[in-house]
Parts: structure tokens; sequence; C-alpha cells
């Protein structure tokens, strides 16, 4: 059976940078959730960030790839660098998708770790841009397809591809 890497704030746990959830209720992820499918993860706390925590965002809306590369930085709206907790999550994630062969995300869109299609454009007005952020980025190097929470369906149909590869 597959299994799926899930954001922690999904699955109605309370780690967001608000000390929130973003619960999706959904009945393919209480499908997947009922056949022990699912591994919650938050890189940002595996990265050693607090909960409740400023809220960050990747400089210049760069995205995910600049940042692993080194040419952009993750930044507190008062201008403290906590690139390296974002980057110590993503190696996390990527660790556990890893030791457990996961070949599939689905992560919290508009995050500066796990969006997949848009992030927040660094300038902490509330606007977003297209682009990835650095946990989603460094899994989708590594070829864990990564989908966001609006993509279930997507997720489903790679999933059952997967498993019929498996046979």
């Amino acid at each position: 059976m597959e299994r799926i890497l899930v954001s922690a704030c999904l699955m109605g746990r309370p780690v967001r940078f608000d000390g929130q959830a973003k619960t999706v209720h959904d009945a393919l992820l209480a499908t997947w959730r009922a056949e022990g499918r699912l591994v919650p993860f938050c890189p940002e706390v595996e990265g050693g960030l607090p909960v409740p925590r400023p809220p960050a965002e990747i400089e210049g809306g760069v995205g995910g790839p600049a940042v692993l590369a080194g040419s952009a930085r993750i930044l507190t709206a008062e201008g403290a660098d906590v690139t390296r907790h974002f980057l110590a999550g993503a190696q996390a994630a990527l660790a556990v998708a890893r030791s457990m062969n996961l070949k599939l995300a689905v992560l919290k869109d508009g995050s500066p770790s796990c969006g997949t299609l848009r992030i927040h454009d660094g300038t902490f007005r509330g606007r977003v841009t297209p682009g990835s952020g650095v946990t989603a980025a460094l899994l989708s190097v590594h070829g864990v397809r990564v989908f966001s929470e609006a993509h279930l369906a997507e997720a489903a149909t790679y999933l059952k591809e997967l498993e019929a590869v498996k046979g």
C-alpha cells in the first residue's frame, strides 16, 4: 500500500504560524486516513520553528528552488532570517519520504514550505505569486509528486497509477 506525506495542518493539527490548523474535510482524505495511508508532517515545526511563530515569506516571491540554490532567503515581517529552519524542515521531510519510500505528497498551498502552485510574494501584503515552497521544491526534485489540497482528485489518479505499477 502506497503511503502519502501530508501537511499536518491539513489533518487538523494546529501547527501553522498562527497556531491554527487548515483542516480539509474531503472524502478522499478521510478514506486515505482510514486506510492508514497518511503520514502527517509539518516541515516548519520539524525544522525547529515554534507554534505560534511570526509569519514568514520567501523574499521577492522567487520560490523554493531559489532558496534551495542559496539565492533567496525566507524572512519574517520583522526581517528575521528563518531560512535555515525551512531548509532543515525540507530535509527532514525528504528524509521521511525516503525512509518510507513515499512517492506522493499532499501539501498546503500558499506556504513558504509546502506551497505547490503559489506562494506569498514576500511583501507581507497578502499577495500571492506562482511558485513553490522549499519543501515542495525539494520533494519534487527528488521524485516525490506534490499536489495541493485543491488537487486531491489528481493525487488520487496518481496514487492509482503507482499502485497499478506495483501490481
